[in-house]
């Protein structure tokens, strides 16, 4: 994906431009571009986009249920390249915080619409708006809101609703200017159609550019596959993470047990991939966000809710 315009500094509004499959060897991050107006941190309506940090060691339409259910099997290529690597400790899953935004403050079904909170920013952001059905987002704070959606059967991605905080206006700052990057988070997608939750976290940049590197963290995955093929395994936190690579500036780590909530060490991420010649040394941390990219709900409504994120940076 790429995003491309500024945004203000610690909430800003990111927009996927372009299409790309759910299907093998396939991620919406390999072509998609976000961009848009740069809201203020106060709480206001305007368009915004994602923050993220994590932890390293390795009255609506009816709603589909989000009763958990089993992790999807993940598809690996054929021509991946296996490694095992365990890193530094990691603070395990811990239960989410029991919350329910039942008199939500703000509501939009605009696709770039948005609400910056707390120095977060959370965008409805259906950046596919091409082949993307209806789809409206309710929320009571940054870190308490649900999307509704309908999306067709088929297999590009077509939205990211999400919450995201921006490093310096985008500009970003050092790596080695943070002794910590962390976060916590808490949601849960409908258990229907094709999708992954995931953390979005861009490097040296932010969009599709030479140099620029976005590194995801799946922690619910759907009947999707990321770009590229699984090159390494990551542990942490007692989570075991599939890492995939594209060779092309895009990384994922992909939990092979869905983690509906937890906290996740982003730098001790950073620093392994770094160690492993996936990143280069000392990045830009430039914005850390959390949401889900929804491909289809079977063309029923299906509701993706949050309960919980923030990003520590010391």
């Amino acid at each position: 994906m790429k995003r491309t315009l500024p945004a203000v500094l610690l909430a800003a509004p990111l927009v996927l431009l372009s299409a790309t499959a759910c299907e093998p060897g396939s991620s919406w991050a390999t072509q998609a571009s976000r961009g848009g107006p740069a809201p203020s941190s106060s709480a206001s309506a305007a368009p915004g986009t994602t923050s993220a940090a994590a932890s390293s060691t390795t009255s609506t339409p009816p709603i589909t249920s989000s009763t958990p259910s089993s992790t999807t099997p993940l598809s690996t290529s054929a021509t991946s390249r296996s490694g095992t690597s365990t890193s530094a400790t990691s603070a395990a899953s811990t239960p989410a915080p029991e919350k329910t935004c039942a008199d939500p403050v703000f509501t939009t079904s605009d696709p770039d619409g948005g609400w910056s909170d707390g120095g977060y920013y959370v965008h409805n952001n259906m950046w596919n708006q091409d082949e993307a059905g209806p789809e409206t987002l309710h929320a009571c704070a940054h870190d308490n809101w649900y999307v509704d959606s309908t999306q067709p059967d088929s297999t590009s991605v077509k939205t990211y609703p999400n919450v995201h905080k921006d490093i310096n206006n985008l500009d970003g700052a050092p790596l080695s200017d943070y002794s910590t990057i962390t976060s916590t988070f808490a949601g849960r997608g409908p258990a229907t159609g094709i999708y992954d939750v995931a953390y979005d976290i861009w490097l040296n940049g932010v969009g599709q550019q030479p140099g620029v590197t976005e590194l995801m963290v799946w922690t619910e995955n759907h009947n999707q596959v990321p770009s590229g093929e699984k090159v390494a395994t990551y542990t942490a936190g007692g989570v075991t993470y599939d890492v995939w690579a594209n060779g092309s500036g895009y990384l994922a780590f992909v939990a092979q047990s869905t983690q509906y909530s937890g906290n996740i060490d982003i730098k001790a991420m950073i620093d392994w991939s770094v160690g492993r010649g996936y990143i280069p040394p000392n990045p830009t941390v430039n914005q850390l966000g959390y949401g889900i990219e929804f491909c289809s709900t079977g063309g029923v409504p299906a509701r993706f809710t949050v309960s919980d994120f923030s990003v520590t940076m010391n």
